[in-house]
């Protein structure tokens, strides 16, 4: 098989969903055959890419869901099976960040709002989807946990993110070897600079001052580029692949970037 039709109708939840990454991996999703439940806080939103599911001829449904709040998450998953009648996969990918400070001068309010999303969420959803997966009796299943290269390498002003983010990656390879012997495969992606939402409304010279500094290829990734992998993670291709934090940086994470004069001399004028 050298294509992804073995994802036609397998049935994912996407929570994070009404925007960036969690949209474009929905969209991807529905656009090859699968049946995509759409979890975001924000109903509106999340509604609107329902919508914009169904015109383009896929099938999806949404529920609003805190993924920070247990009962939400087990909600959120009893309605997938009431809706589909099986669950076969799902994209944890809600997350918020955190203003970039000195670790001494975050507050504890700071450390547990992050957390309880970025981390708590994470395994809330492993925790109730694998358990849904395990029930569906299907012939496996997937988790595809939405890190970031934060969970890979140290950041300066990041701790609490970047302690989320590698707890994360810790939970994918420990599920991973859980699951192995049900055939559920568990695995993270690790975006780099991603052009999402919150470059809307930043200057394009601006934005591209950024990508010649991030990023290797000197340009911002674009979500469909991670929807792409996670695809992949969801399809029988990635049956033998499984614990892996999988980064899609265009090589950011690949070591250190030399600002020389071979290398966007512009930026040095």
């Amino acid at each position: 098989m050298t294509d992804f039709t073995s994802v036609k109708n397998k049935v994912a939840i996407v929570t994070g969903a009404s925007d960036g990454l969690g949209k474009a991996i929905a969209m991807c999703y529905a656009e090859n055959g699968m049946k995509v439940v759409v979890s975001d806080i924000d109903a509106e939103k999340g509604h609107s890419v329902v919508e914009e599911i169904k015109a383009s001829g896929g099938e999806a449904s949404f529920i609003k869901t805190d993924v920070s709040k247990e009962e939400d998450v087990k909600e959120l998953i009893d309605f997938a099976i009431e809706t589909y009648g099986r669950l076969d996969g799902i994209v944890n990918n809600a997350g918020i960040s955190a203003e970039s400070r000195p670790t001494h001068e975050y507050s504890l309010a700071e450390f547990d709002k992050l957390t309880s999303i970025d981390l708590k969420g994470v395994f809330l959803g492993m925790k109730f989807g694998v358990e849904a997966i395990l029930k569906s009796k299907a012939s496996g299943g997937f988790v595809v946990n939405v890190a970031s290269l934060a969970g890979l390498l140290g950041n300066s002003s990041m701790a609490i993110y970047t302690s989320a983010k590698h707890g994360v990656v810790g939970l994918t390879k420990s599920a991973a070897l859980d699951y192995a012997p049900y055939n559920i495969t568990v695995n993270a992606i690790c975006p780099g600079t991603i052009k999402t939402s919150i470059w809307r409304n930043a200057p394009e010279e601006v934005i591209q001052q950024y990508a010649k500094l991030l990023s290797p290829n000197g340009r911002l990734g674009d979500p469909k580029e991670v929807a792409h992998l996670a695809l992949f993670l969801a399809s029988d291709l990635a049956r033998y692949i499984s614990g892996s934090a999988i980064t899609v940086d265009a090589g950011s994470s690949a070591g250190k970037l030399t600002p020389t004069q071979w290398s966007h001399p512009e930026i040095l004028d």
